[in-house]
C-alpha cells in the first residue's frame, strides 16, 4: 500500500520523501525507504546475534547434480542474465563503471560477459537475454559500450534496468544532507538488495514475464565465473524454490564475507554480513569451520514467484536492513557524517519460504574487489577462453598483496607498463614499497619485494 507523503509526521522522512518525489524515485522505491527509515529511526540496527542462529553443515552440491538434458535446455531457454553492474569502482579510484575495466587483451568485464552469453546461446540454442542493472551512474557509459556488440540485444528485452537512489541521511537528526560542493553526493544506492524493488518499479519484471522468461540469474559484473550454466538453471527449475543462493566453503580468506545460517526461530535459511554482526559475535563470523558457506551474490530468482510476493506485500519485501555509518564525501574525513540505508540481495534467502542453496565450485567466485584481485586475474594464473570463461591454469591461486600505493587504478597501470608478471609457478607475492615492473618478468614460490621501490628489471625472476 502506497505511503501518502502528507501523512508523515516526522520531518526526516517528510524531507527525505520529498526530496526522493522531486527527484523522480518511484513511489514504491519511496515506500520501501520509507520502511528502513522508520526501522532505522526506532533504533534498529540490523545485527543478528549468534545466539539466534545455528550452524549449517550441508547443502546439495553442484559437481554432484543428475539433470536431465531436456530439464537443463527448457529451463535456459526460459532465464534471462542480470548483472549487478551499479558499481563505479571507486574503491579503485574509477570514476565509470568497474565492467569497463580491461581484463585481458584490451578486452573489459563487460566484454567477456557478452562472450559469455553469445557462447551459452550458440551452444544451448537458447535465447539467454542479458540485461544489466545500472546506478545513475554507470548506465550511460555501459549502454555505449553495448553498442559495440549490437547482437547481443534481444528484441523486446530493454539492455538494462536502472537502481534507485535515496538520501543519505544525517547522523546527528536523520535528516537529508545537503552538500552543496557536489550535490551528487547527497545521494547513494539502497545496496543491491534494491534489485527486487527496482526489477518492479522499472516494469522490467513485467516485460521478462511476459515475453515468457521464468528464471533469472544474477551476479556481479566484476565476477567471470558466474557464466550461464545449463544444469544450475534446470536444477533451480526443478527444485520449485523461488530463490537460491550460490555459495562456497570458506576458507580462512573469506572470513570477513556474509555466511549462512539458519534462523533457530523458524528453521530458515537466512544470510549474515559482517556489518550485521555485533562486536562480540566478530569471532564466531570469521571461523569459517563454525560457518561453512559464504555468499558468492550469485543467486536464482524465480520471477513469477517473486512478482506474487512484491504484489502480496506492497513492493517490501523486507529485506533486513544494514546500517552503513559513512562521511557524505567519502575523500574527506571531516565531512559530515551520515547514515545510508541499505540491504544486500543474498538476504532475501532470508524471507522467501522455501529459499535454498547450493554449493558451487570456487572456479564460479572469481570477484575483482582490489588491485589485487586484477593483477592476479591479468596475469597467466587464469587463462581466458575463447567462450569468454576464465579459467585457473596454475595449480593454485597465488596470493597477492601488494602496496597502498598500488591501490587505485591509474598508479597501478602505471605501475605495469608492461603487463602483469607471470605468477603461474606463484604461491604468493608480496610487494612493499613503490616499484615499477618491467616485461617478463616472473615469480617463483613466496617472493617478497620489499625497499622503498624503484624499477624492476626486464626478465627479472622473483622467489
Amino acid at each position: 500500500m502506497a505511503v501518502s507523503i502528507r501523512a508523515m509526521s516526522q520531518p526526516g522522512l517528510t524531507a527525505a520523501q520529498e526530496k526522493m518525489a522531486a527527484a523522480g524515485v518511484p513511489g514504491v522505491a519511496i515506500d520501501v525507504f520509507s520502511h528502513y527509515y522508520r526501522e532505522l529511526e526506532a533504533g534498529a540496527t540490523g545485527l543478528i546475534a549468534e545466539a539466534d542462529i545455528d550452524s549449517l553443515t550441508d547443502l546439495p552440491k553442484l559437481a554432484e547434480l543428475s539433470v536431465p538434458e531436456q530439464t537443463r535446455h527448457d529451463a535456459l531457454a526460459a532465464t534471462v542474465v542480470i548483472k549487478l553492474n551499479g558499481g563505479l569502482g571507486t574503491s579503485m579510484g574509477m570514476q565509470q563503471a568497474k565492467s569497463l575495466l580491461p581484463v585481458a587483451d584490451g578486452r573489459t568485464f563487460l566484454d567477456l560477459i557478452v562472450e559469455q552469453v553469445r557462447s551459452a546461446r550458440a551452444e544451448f540454442g537458447v535465447t539467454l537475454p542479458l540485461v544489466l542493472m545500472n546506478s545513475f551512474r554507470t548506465a550511460a557509459d555501459s549502454l555505449a559500450a553495448l553498442e559495440q556488440h549490437p547482437d547481443i540485444a534481444v528484441p523486446g528485452i530493454p539492455q538494462d534496468f536502472g537502481q534507485n537512489q535515496e538520501p543519505k541521511l544525517l547522523v546527528s537528526d536523520l535528516t537529508p544532507v545537503e552538500w552543496p560542493a557536489d550535490p551528487s553526493l547527497e545521494w547513494c544506492p539502497p545496496g543491491h538488495g534494491d534489485i527486487y524493488t527496482a526489477l518492479l518499479t522499472s516494469g522490467m519484471l513485467q516485460t521478462l514475464l511476459d515475453a515468457g522468461y521464468r528464471y533469472a540469474t544474477v551476479s556481479n559484473s566484476d565476477n567471470l565465473g558466474a557464466t550461464p550454466d545449463p544444469v544450475l538453471a534446470g536444477w533451480f527449475a526443478d527444485s520449485g524454490a523461488p530463490f537460491a543462493m550460490e555459495v562456497c566453503q570458506r576458507t580462512a580468506a573469506d572470513r570477513k564475507g556474509g555466511h549462512l545460517a539458519v534462523n533457530r526461530a523458524d528453521g530458515q535459511l537466512i544470510l549474515r554480513e559482517k556489518a550485521q554482526t555485533a562486536e562480540e559475535d566478530l569471532a564466531y563470523f570469521t571461523d569459517e569451520t563454525r560457518h561453512r558457506y559464504f555468499n558468492t551474490n550469485s543467486i536464482w530468482l524465480d520471477l513469477a514467484q517473486l512478482s506474487d510476493t512484491l504484489t502480496e506485500r506492497g513492493g517490501v519485501l523486507g529485506l533486513p536492513m544494514i546500517r552503513n555509518r559513512k562521511n557524505v564525501d567519502p575523500t574527506d574525513g571531516q565531512s559530515p557524517q551520515v547514515y545510508q540505508i541499505e540491504t544486500a540481495m543474498g538476504a532475501a534467502i532470508g524471507v522467501f519460504p522455501g529459499a535454498t542453496a547450493i554449493e558451487v565450485p570456487r572456479s564460479r567466485f572469481l570477484p575483482v574487489k582490489t588491485t589485487n584481485d586484477l593483477l592476479l586475474l591479468r596475469s597467466d594464473a587464469y587463462a581466458v577462453r575463447d567462450n569468454g570463461s576464465v579459467e585457473l591454469v596454475a595449480e593454485a591461486a597465488p596470493l597477492v598483496t601488494l602496496d597502498k600505493v598500488y591501490s587505485k587504478i591509474a598508479a597501478f597501470e602505471e605501475r605495469f607498463p608492461a603487463g602483469a608478471p607471470s605468477l603461474r609457478e606463484a604461491r604468493s607475492l608480496t610487494v612493499e614499497g613503490d616499484w615499477t615492473f618491467g616485461a617478463d618478468v616472473a615469480v617463483t614460490g613466496d617472493a617478497v619485494l620489499s625497499g622503498e621501490g624503484g624499477r624492476v628489471p626486464d626478465g627479472t625472476r622473483l622467489g
